[in-house]
């Protein structure tokens, strides 16, 4: 039982820390668009992040066996590449914290699809916690109003998509086989970011500026955003259901859109204010505070 606890306490801290890395990384991205084209940024942070996960394998003399080849290969597409290769172009033309929010309808597609291929079906708790959080969402995008750039939002939607393939697919990996956490994120990392470069390198894109803005840009990108934050969200994935870790990875763009406000001076609107407020409530749901607190002995 202390082993189950403290295997939960270790999922809970590395998504806690991933939420904080991934929610600044936002920022990042949109800044470094004035230093470097989304697709050229995109592929760099990624292959080198894998450098930085092949070396810590490495490090740990863990093998550099490549985990099988077809599952490894689809996450990278849709968990790396896609993802992220749309969600750089959604930044062209919308803001940190809104492109944010529109790729964290990621659960809702996570649970659809897990439903589908993994048959987890979603508890009571976690349909309400989605429905709180669709409601959200619908008053961030506002679609009773003028959408705005609706290129910019059906790409960071259909990054949303993208990644929650890919969450999917990692799932049904880990529960198939016995897989190296580090290796996978290495591996699948490695061929996203190889697609992410072969697409760059046809898509005319605006001259890298090899500064000092972009060179720190790409340093906490790919060591931090794109390694440490993968990897932990691996653990998490394996250790927490496929509900639970994704709906409460929309802490994500919540911060963002605090940070994107005190960075960027992005100030969210009054529905959007409203929409993070659904969004909490949704993960409060979703998380089960009160009813464990209502469970444990006194």
């Amino acid at each position: 039982m202390s082993s189950f606890a403290s295997s939960r306490r270790g999922a809970l801290s590395a998504l806690l820390a991933t939420i904080l890395i991934w929610a600044y990384s936002w920022v990042v991205m949109k800044q470094v668009l004035a230093h470097a084209g989304p697709l050229d940024f995109a592929a760099l942070r990624y292959l080198l992040g894998a450098v930085v996960l092949f070396a810590a394998l490495l490090l740990g003399r863990q093998s550099l066996r490549p985990p099988p080849l077809l599952p490894t290969v689809l996450i990278g597409l849709f968990q790396t590449a896609a993802f992220q290769g749309l969600e750089q172009l959604a930044l062209l033309g919308g803001g940190a914290g809104h492109v944010a929010l529109l790729a964290y309808t990621m659960p809702f597609w996570t649970v659809l699809l897990a439903w589908l291929l993994l048959g987890d079906k979603p508890s009571a708790r976690h349909w309400l916690g989605l429905a709180l959080a669709a409601l959200g969402l619908l008053c961030i995008i506002e679609p009773w109003h003028a959408m705005g750039n609706i290129v910019s939002t059906t790409l960071a939607i259909g990054g949303g998509a993208a990644w929650a393939a890919g969450t999917v697919l990692s799932k049904r990996l880990f529960r198939q086989q016995s897989v190296s956490v580090l290796g996978l994120t290495a591996w699948q990392m490695l061929v996203g970011g190889g697609a992410l470069g072969l697409i760059a390198l046809a898509v005319p894109q605006r001259p890298l500026e090899w500064d000092w803005p972009f060179i720190g840009a790409l340093a906490y990108s790919a060591v931090l955003a794109s390694s440490l934050a993968w990897w932990l969200w691996a653990i998490v994935l394996q250790r927490l259901s496929t509900t639970a870790a994704s709906v409460s990875s929309l802490g994500v763009p919540i911060v963002s859109v605090l940070l994107a406000w005190l960075i960027l001076h992005e100030r969210p609107s009054a529905m959007e204010w409203l929409g993070i407020l659904f969004v909490l409530l949704g993960l409060v749901a979703v998380s089960g505070v009160g009813a464990r607190n209502r469970q444990s002995p006194k």
